[in-house]
């Protein structure tokens, strides 16, 4: 197994490092996961770091649980970017097309991505991608490849998402200090996307909802275009944490009864149903009711949902997605996310798993929670079938290039 043709995705989560290990064939043809590792994250918090010495440590530690599977040793990763402190913004492009007969070439659609790229960044931010919309050639609009037509104006709609500096350097810092080498940095909503969701779906409208531990993300598509993104700073944890306060007892107990019987749909408990607290430490008594851990989720989960709707009203699709909402992550396991979003969302909503397409022997790969470090292996698949097959539509426009190269070419009929 050639070591150029292995690809590695790390998703730096907030209570867990995901590893996520990819072979493709001699043929840079199919993709198959060979191997998978998780573990706790320590020096994390809300997807920032806050102690590099920490973080070294629960990377490394995943890492080599990945090489023991697969017997390889990681050299480079695709690395999934998550926290608060990323955001997005709109930016517009606009270039005079170079050819004197008009044509336009692949150098014209780089400088308009290099023009849009040139907003007003806020200070000690830099630009993690530019993800083109569409383009306008002399005012005909909704273009997807202007590649090839003819025209003298082209323009660009791109949406432009913004990481801290300082965030990036912290990261960077964590992964080379583990010894191995960084591919590329990507939003981890838009890796997850990748794994989780068809052509058809990104087509007919879709809300693509992450939701971690400390932070939710979620990103909103239409017509194959990126529409909205958002990063939330809830997530499952804050279930845990009501839970402990509604019981009075440890996060620990809290998680494992989450775990065990937790559900955001109180009334499909029995309302006599009870929980033996005594069965989870020497130092706890007492019976509390099921239906009550019940009601404490589904509150959760309804505040959750009700700041997802302000972001789809903020981008004018609440209420209107045809394929509506898809969940991923850990806590899309919780039983009840879905009814509850049908309820609060007025959409159909539903569970995403890593794509059929991801050939694998390793059940895991199945689980939601690895949606993010698959992705980020099928990211970096798309990327290296091109460079195989030489295409160089796009090459690098800045920090930006290689993500706008792969996203252009899946916007492509």
């Amino acid at each position: 197994m050639a070591k150029d043709n292995i690809i590695t995705g790390l998703d730096i989560g907030s209570t867990s490092i995901r590893v996520a290990v990819g072979s493709l064939g001699d043929d840079q043809q199919g993709l198959q996961i060979i191997g998978i590792s998780e573990h706790s994250a320590e020096g994390i918090s809300k997807g920032v770091v806050t102690s590099i010495e920490d973080a070294v440590s629960s990377v490394s530690s995943a890492l080599v649980a990945a090489e023991r599977m697969t017997g390889i040793p990681i050299e480079h990763a695709y690395v999934g970017m998550n926290g608060g402190t990323l955001t997005s913004q709109e930016g517009h492009g606009v270039v005079a097309v170079a050819k004197a007969n008009g044509e336009i070439q692949e150098e014209d659609v780089e400088r308009v991505i290099d023009a849009a790229q040139a907003v007003s960044a806020p200070p000690n931010n830099e630009i993690l991608h530019v993800i083109p919309r569409s383009f306008t050639v002399d005012n005909q609009a909704g273009i997807k490849d202007p590649i090839g037509m003819s025209g003298i104006r082209l323009e660009v709609d791109a949406q432009i998402i913004l990481a801290l500096s300082s965030q990036v350097k912290n990261i960077q810092k964590v992964i080379y200090r583990t010894g191995i080498d960084i591919d590329d940095i990507v939003l981890g909503i838009l890796a997850s996307s990748e794994a989780i969701l068809g052509k058809r779906e990104k087509e007919l409208g879709v809300c693509l909802v992450n939701i971690g531990s400390n932070t939710t993300s979620l990103m909103v598509f239409e017509e194959g275009d990126v529409l909205h993104t958002a990063i939330l700073p809830v997530g499952a944890g804050y279930v845990t944490n009501d839970i402990a306060i509604g019981l009075r007892t440890s996060i620990d107990i809290a998680e494992k009864i989450k775990l065990e019987h937790g559900t955001a749909v109180p009334k499909d408990v029995n309302k006599h149903e009870e929980i033996d607290l005594a069965d989870y430490s020497p130092n706890e008594s007492g019976m509390v009711s099921k239906k009550h851990v019940a009601e404490i989720i589904e509150a959760r989960l309804e505040e959750l949902y009700k700041m997802i709707d302000k972001e789809l009203v903020a981008c004018d699709r609440a209420g209107l997605l045809p394929a509506g909402v898809v969940f991923t992550g850990g806590g899309a396991k919780l039983p009840g996310v879905v009814e509850v979003a049908k309820q609060v969302l007025k959409l159909p909503a539903s569970v995403g798993t890593p794509k059929e397409k991801l050939v694998t022997a390793i059940d895991r790969s199945r689980d939601p929670i690895f949606a993010t470090a698959l992705g980020l292996v099928s990211w970096g698949a798309v990327l290296a079938q091109e460079d195989a097959a030489g295409d160089s539509r796009l090459k690098s426009v800045g920090q930006a290039g290689k993500k706008v190269k792969s996203w252009f070419k899946s916007l492509l009929p």
